[in-house]
């Protein structure tokens, strides 16, 4: 029996230049990454990187167009990291647990490279401004927490924000549509409010310790910052009476 469809064609193999340029940019970024890990920032240098790497300085601008291009590379590099460490655990036990096992991933993969995560949501770069699409992969980030936040049930005190967020869901076609892919509820569902509060409620929490530890701000001071974490995430996980 003969198929009537018409098979895929292969991909087109990569010339020699094209994985030679691949190659490049990546070993561009992988320098730029040891000299944001030393220096912070401000330690990203293009005609240091280039002297490096063994080429001039117009060359290297065939890579990479400008310093801006460069450190949005590794903004999107970054997001794209974190959020891949998120969306791998296993949050099948819902509620608390997921809850702390997110937070915790986040956590983990900060204090192992701190000099992405704080690229990412440190302070940000003057006159340097991230490009649309990490509005996407800082959604991708946070998604896996609407799901566990679907099913919390919040404090008397939340639902002032809860009724300001459910307001934006119905007002903000691409947050709906993102809390929708998450938890597969519609806008007009109540959940779907509770999700999102519970979602960008997390974030500043989360962030605020998870940050002060990556730049090293608990020098010295006599508590364990995954301590904190945690007595702040059950403290987060009882408001939304999260079992």
């Amino acid at each position: 029996m003969t198929s009537s469809s018409t098979p895929n064609p292969a991909p087109r193999a990569r010339t020699p230049r094209e994985r030679y340029r691949d190659q490049t940019r990546a070993e561009i970024k992988q320098i730029a990454v040891g000299q944001l890990a030393a220096g912070g920032v401000e330690g990203v240098a293009l005609l240091r990187i280039a002297k490096e790497i063994g080429m001039s300085g117009p060359a290297l601008y065939r890579y990479f167009a400008s310093r801006d291009d460069l450190l949005t590379e590794l903004i999107v590099d970054a997001y794209q990291a974190v959020a891949d460490r998120i969306r791998a655990v296993d949050t099948a036990a819902g509620g608390r647990t997921a809850l702390h096992a997110l937070a915790t991933a986040l956590r983990d993969w900060a204090v192992a490279q701190p000099h992405l995560y704080l690229l990412i949501q440190g302070t940000p770069v003057p006159g340097f401004r991230a490009p649309d699409e990490t509005v996407a992969q800082a959604r991708g980030v946070l998604g896996p927490f609407l799901g566990v936040f679907a099913e919390g049930r919040p404090s008397g005190s939340l639902e002032p924000l809860v009724d300001e967020f459910g307001r934006w869901l119905r007002d903000d076609a691409a947050v709906a549509a993102w809390v929708e892919q998450w938890t597969e509820l519609p806008p007009e569902e109540s959940a779907a409010a509770v999700a999102l509060t519970g979602a960008i409620t997390a974030w500043p929490l989360l962030h605020g310790t998870v940050s002060l530890e990556a730049a090293g701000q608990f020098g010295g001071m006599g508590h364990q910052p995954a301590s904190l974490l945690t007595a702040q995430v059950d403290m987060l996980a009882d408001s939304f009476r999260l079992t």
